[in-house]
């Protein structure tokens, strides 16, 4: 009787995952973060099935002694939580190039990636994002383990 139960129970919980809500063909947006000096950057997610997508993101950052460019791609898989909430974790990579404000010197790096968050889509076609990206750097001034913790608002379309 116990089994019984128990693929009952697995069974119903296979078809509210299945069911639940799926995310958007694409989503375009802002992500806010913070290494090394507040940043943006220009945050484009692409489905790829119903569990997984891209996302590539386009950033400045600055501080007082330095400033960046980089670019980011994230292989992603998304799991749903419940209304509306899905949490996420991927990897990927990316180049970036850091200048030294103070000795006017810059390099450029190249980085692996990995993410971890929480997201939320409304009602209305808007999403917004809270994750968490290691950023582990092989050259340059951007060598070693860097965190990068971030905010996103994107469009859903």
């Amino acid at each position: 009787m116990k089994k019984l139960f128990l693929i009952i129970g697995f069974l119903t919980l296979s078809t509210g995952i299945a069911t639940a809500q799926e995310i958007s063909e694409n989503a375009i947006g802002i992500r806010f973060g913070d290494n090394d000096g507040l940043g943006g950057e220009l945050s484009y997610q692409r489905k790829l099935s119903s569990a997984n997508r891209l996302e590539a993101n386009l950033g400045i950052r600055s501080n007082n002694s330095s400033s960046s460019f980089k670019a980011t791609g994230l292989y992603e898989w998304v799991w749903p939580i419940q209304n509306g909430f899905n949490w996420y974790a991927g990897a990927g990579g990316g180049l970036g190039n850091w200048k030294n404000k103070v000795t006017d010197e810059s390099s450029t790096s190249i980085f692996a990636a990995g993410v971890i968050g929480i997201e939320y889509s409304f009602d209305i076609p808007l999403m917004i994002a809270l994750d968490y990206r290691p950023e582990f750097g092989f050259s340059g001034a951007y060598d070693g383990l860097n965190s990068d913790f971030g905010l996103a608002v994107r469009f859903q379309f």
